[in-house]
């Protein structure tokens, strides 16, 4: 027996000592000794049997030709080899390691998506299998062009990555620009592409998601033909699509497979109603505390009624049923399905009826609270949902203190802020400033489909 291959095997043993799913076997065969190495909970033992245990037992050579050959003193690279599913074989006569891919852990089949639903197109979703992923990429784009770059992050476990592109579209750099930011990336373990988005953005500390997010592949691949980067991560169902500005914030892959018409009309609903959501209570709160007199008198005498026995001021009233609505909006996201439509339906009804007839608060104000967080959920992306929540707290607070003044003032710091935010680099507020004139035919208003021919200003694409 080769001593190097011995002290390499009595080390892999060191160091998965402890580990008692990692399986070591021997496997005496006419080309001399044989020791198989793998981890069981990653494998299946069907797959294992056919791929190894046979080949060994009738034909070795079979096996040397397929297997990949590695370097036996590099243990970094074999430690990472056996994690990753993969299966080792020491031969010691040749003083050889050899490993074949034998990774084989349950995946959930592709379903529909739950986030994403729309009624018209194609209905398939991400799942958290990468491989799975970039193939329902692939099965739309059938271009060689379509390129894919497999990279791991994280310092404690190394999650793979893949990095999607058209080659012969994207902008070169921001290729680069995003290669770096995910080489700088010091973090050490990813639960989700979540986390991994909040460390690539330009601006971290900012409410507002900088890119977009999916886990449809229609709407992925519609951003990669735009010149797009999109970004899978093993083990997450979502994909990060970048850079994206403000205005691609509100629109949904349905737009594009309804009338054009319609689609305008779903579109600014849903651009309008996040403005809405954010200024829909402050507005009570500064008409009733400042400014009674922007009301008509007929309203004015209506809230003054429905407020006659509240003890509050309007702005702990707000803050109050505000703080209500988060309360059963978090209990029921984290119940069953079944139980938290219950908790939230019986909770909303019972609790807003009885703070009305307490006295705690206004009917006028359950109606406007119940209308803003409806609009709060026009955005078909999620975490634009809940900036609007957070920037909402921004204007009643500023309502509360400074009336129809201070909202001006919270809507110029909001309009500054988009101004200053960058996307991969490029300005967040692409189309407006700066103006791209052919962009505004696909923004809040969507032109007929023969109009929307040319690539995306924001994606700086080498194709037009």
């Amino acid at each position: 027996m080769n001593d190097k291959t011995q002290q390499v095997i009595d080390l892999l043993k060191k160091q998965m000592h402890g580990i008692d799913d990692v399986i070591f076997k021997k496997v005496y065969t006419d080309e001399g000794n044989v020791t198989v190495i793998y981890i069981s909970s990653l494998v299946e033992k069907m797959t294992v049997q056919s791929m190894i245990f046979i080949p060994l037992a009738n034909h070795v050579s079979q096996i040397l030709r397929v297997a990949e050959s590695n370097d036996i003193n590099n243990m970094e690279t074999i430690l990472q080899k056996l994690n990753g599913g993969q299966t080792l074989l020491f031969f010691h006569q040749i003083n050889q390691l050899r490993t074949i891919d034998t990774y084989s852990a349950p995946t959930r089949s592709i379903t529909n998506t739950e986030t994403e639903s729309t009624v018209i197109g194609p209905q398939d979703a991400f799942t958290e299998s990468l491989e799975t992923n970039i193939s329902l990429v692939k099965r739309r784009i059938q271009n060689p062009m379509l390129k894919n770059e497999i990279r791991t992050v994280g310092t404690e476990t190394s999650i793979k990555i893949s990095i999607m592109y058209m080659d012969n579209i994207v902008n070169k750099e921001n290729l680069e620009n995003l290669r770096e930011r995910i080489d700088k990336i010091d973090y050490t373990f990813f639960t989700d592409i979540s986390e991994l988005k909040q460390l690539i953005e330009d601006n971290p500390l900012s409410p507002f998601p900088q890119y977009y997010m999916s886990v449809r592949p229609d709407s992925v691949s519609q951003y990669l033909i735009d010149g797009r980067i999109v970004i899978f991560m093993d083990n997450s169902q979502a994909a990060v699509v970048c850079p994206t500005s403000f205005f691609e914030m509100f629109i949904s892959i349905e737009d594009y497979y309804n009338r054009w018409s319609t689609a305008s009309l779903l579109r600014m609903l849903r651009f309008f109603g996040f403005f809405l959501t954010i200024m829909i209570t402050p507005m009570y709160i500064s008409a009733l505390t400042f400014h009674p007199e922007i009301l008509p008198y007929e309203l004015l005498l209506n809230l003054q009624e429905s407020r006659s026995k509240v003890p509050f001021p309007p702005l702990i009233e707000v803050l109050f049923i505000e703080l209500i609505i988060e309360v059963l909006r978090e209990a029921g996201s984290r119940m069953p399905a079944k139980v938290g439509q219950t908790i939230g339906i019986v909770g909303g009804i019972v609790i807003g009826t009885a703070a009305v007839e307490a006295g705690l608060l206004s009917n006028i104000l359950i109606v406007l609270v119940a209308t803003s967080a409806l609009l709060s959920f026009l955005p078909p992306i999620f975490l634009m949902s809940n900036t609007s929540r957070f920037v909402r707290y921004i204007f009643i607070i500023s309502a509360g203190f400074f009336g129809l003044f201070g909202q001006m003032l919270a809507f110029a710091w909001l309009i500054h802020h988009l101004l200053s935010l960058k996307s991969l680099g490029t300005p967040y507020m692409t189309p407006i400033i700066p103006r791209k004139a052919k962009d505004l035919l696909d923004s809040v208003v969507r032109f007929p489909t023969k109009y929307l021919t040319a690539k995306k200003g924001i994606s700086r694409a080498q194709k037009k």
